[in-house]
């Protein structure tokens, strides 16, 4: 099979790492830049010693990085920064996979809204594919742009999508409760991700509405039920690395068991969707460092709401392994290839 040359822009924040571990393990692509602005001029595995003889490649500056010649790009850039370096890519026929919030969004007002800013190129918008495997697989693998969803968003969407298509008129309020590990907030400096705030404890953040990935996760609950979906979602900082658990609630006239049947259903040939049963809920340990979503159902009987609990882990299944999956299949590769 054919191998294809790869780039990463933003390669030194977690995800970049992440892509650059997964992509060394990968036999049909080869790793032809890797591009920083910070750190532009040294090389990779200087930055990240545990990827000496992984990537020793020096990283590139943005604008040198735009200029190789590859078949595809992953963006790791903030969300605005992304868009408007990634335009010169498509406009030469390169494939575009961006971990960004970008291109998720399909409404300009709505992304202008959420993320205080004008979209740098939004004649970009209507060509972006909405990057869940499992939901838009046929549409992926005919993409020059794919969005790749959000870490929070693929632990809510995932086990909602499927419910809300089937039953959705059965579904009143959707209430998620999420809780990620401090990796989510990317390696920026920030106040609450050091350690001594993070360390020994647990707190609530953006709740009330106010989290950026609200956007996508209303927008494509809106699409599977085919109305309008607005979900209360409460996010949580957990003192750990790596990992989210969301445990939703669903009120309405439905029940555990039928809920259950449907995701069974739903993601039966699914390679990285594990359903269990309702008596053995996931955990983070038991997805960390790993593509998979794990997920079960309990409750809905006499009265009470449903309860889904989910778990992935938020820098591969919510990130950088989700963005190879679908780099697999746009390419044509076998969809697990280096995740599995």
């Amino acid at each position: 099979m054919t191998s294809i040359q790869v780039g990463i822009l933003g390669a030194t924040g977690y995800t970049g790492v992440e892509l650059v571990k997964l992509l060394h393990k990968h036999p049909h692509t080869s790793l032809s830049f890797v591009s920083s602005q910070t750190y532009a001029g040294s090389k990779m595995s200087e930055v990240f010693p545990e990827l000496k003889s992984i990537c020793d490649r020096v990283l590139l500056s943005p604008e040198d990085a735009l200029k190789q010649d590859v078949q595809c790009v992953f963006s790791c850039l903030p969300h605005a920064t992304s868009a408007g370096l990634c335009k010169p890519l498509v406009d030469k026929g390169i494939r575009v996979i961006d971990l960004s919030a970008d291109f998720r969004i399909r409404d300009l007002a709505v992304y202008t809204q959420w993320y205080k800013t004008e979209h740098p190129c939004p004649e970009l918008l209507p060509q972006a594919v909405f990057g869940l495997p499992e939901h838009y697989r046929s549409a992926i693998a005919k993409t020059n742009i794919l969005a790749n969803p959000g870490c929070y968003s693929s632990s809510i969407m995932l086990p909602l999508i499927p419910l809300l298509k089937e039953i959705g008129a059965n579904i009143g309020t959707i209430i998620a409760d999420s809780k990620s590990g401090v990796s989510g907030a990317g390696r920026g400096l920030k106040l609450g991700s050091l350690f001594v705030e993070a360390h020994e404890n647990f707190s609530a953040y953006s709740i009330g509405r106010k989290h950026r990935h609200i956007a996508e996760i209303d927008q494509e609950l809106s699409v599977a039920a085919g109305k309008k979906i607005a979900i209360t979602f409460s996010p949580h900082l957990a003192p750990m690395n790596r990992g989210i658990l969301s445990t939703i609630y669903l009120t309405g006239s439905t029940d555990g068991a039928m809920c259950l049947e449907i995701l069974r259903k739903a993601y039966k040939n699914e390679p990285f969707i594990r359903v269990r049963e309702p008596g053995n809920l996931p955990s983070v340990r038991d997805v960390a460092y790993t593509n998979f979503c794990d997920m079960s159902v309990t409750g809905g009987t006499e009265g009470q709401p449903v309860i889904i609990v989910s778990a992935l882990d938020n820098l591969l299944k919510g990130a950088s392994g989700q963005a190879l999956q679908n780099m697999n299949i746009m390419f044509g590769f076998e969809e697990t290839t280096a995740l599995l």
